[in-house]
């Protein structure tokens, strides 16, 4: 049977020094979803505006359903201005408030909610006090709720992130949102494994998983944990790269595959997307079946 996925959140231009390109992590991971077969919706809103019907036709380009993208009157359709530095790290500046920020409750997006198998959101769409009532009510409504914890500074307070951990089923954040919440929660522990354990028990959470760039990932799953390095490549930059990661993890585990084979392939498609511009550079089968074949030399 074919997973239904329904993520929620911002959908934006990403505008780099000499280009621009569609993105928001919610859609990023969408359309990534759709790319392995899974059906996969976008809960949002774009202005009415040029950029908003452009990014309408790319979602509907790409196969995805855009009848739960709201267009607003009032505000502009998302743009943030991205800053990559020598290694292709990216650093964001964030316009507020725009379109995705004032997300209304429907009820189109209730049934869509309510027949998805799983309801993937983030801390960026809860800095406005419309899109996170509107994501507050969504989740009472969610079979399996995945969070992906996205900081991006002055976007997020930690008792909002707590409410929202607590609420969800799966956590996802790399290894500085880690290492800063549980800072912020009073945890000291510098041990990753630790901090992992803390943090499930903090929120109830028993599904959470830890990105740490170069060095791979680490999820914590059912009470046991897994391991995998990052797959070596050359980046070009890091840009959706995350979105893909989680996209890759949540569409094996939903397919029944095991944590570690998910883990395995979800470190192969992020790698590759950082090998490549943007954050919805397309992938092919063949390319994540030669990056997995790489053999990691035995540790010592």
């Amino acid at each position: 049977m074919i997973p239904n996925v329904v993520c929620y959140g911002e959908v934006l231009w990403d505008v780099f020094p000499t280009y621009k390109k569609i993105g928001g992590a919610p859609l990023n991971v969408a359309l990534r979803l759709n790319s392995f077969g899974v059906n996969a919706n976008i809960i949002s809103s774009v202005g009415n505006d040029q950029n908003g019907r452009e990014l309408l036709e790319y979602v509907t380009e790409n196969s995805l359903d855009a009848s739960k993208v709201q267009i607003n009157d009032q505000f502009q359709t998302g743009c943030v201005n991205v800053i990559l530095d020598e290694s292709g790290s990216a650093s964001y500046e964030i316009t507020h408030p725009v379109a995705w920020d004032k997300i209304q409750l429907a009820n189109n997006s209730i049934e869509c909610v309510k027949a998805s198998d799983a309801f993937i959101f983030g801390s960026l769409a809860a800095r406005d006090e419309v899109s996170k009532n509107t994501l507050l009510k969504l989740l009472t409504h969610a079979k399996f709720k995945v969070f992906d914890v996205n900081l991006r500074p002055p976007h997020y307070s930690m008792d909002i992130l707590l409410d929202l951990m607590k609420k969800a089923d799966f956590i996802k954040c790399n290894d500085e949102e880690l290492k800063e919440i549980c800072t912020d929660l009073s945890f000291s522990e510098n041990i990753m494994e630790k901090q992992i354990k803390f943090l499930s028990k903090e929120t109830n959470t028993d599904k959470v998983c830890v990105t740490k760039g170069k060095d791979g990932a680490i999820l914590l799953y059912d009470n046991n944990l897994y391991y995998y390095k990052s797959y070596p490549i050359k980046v070009v930059d890091t840009v959706g790269a995350g979105d893909s990661f989680l996209a890759s993890l949540i569409s094996k585990l939903l397919h029944g595959e095991s944590p570690n084979e998910a883990l395995d392939y979800a470190c192969a498609v992020g790698a590759l997307v950082a090998s490549k511009k943007g954050a919805n550079s397309k992938l092919t089968n063949a390319e994540i079946s030669e990056i997995r074949k790489f053999d990691f030399p035995p540790e010592n």
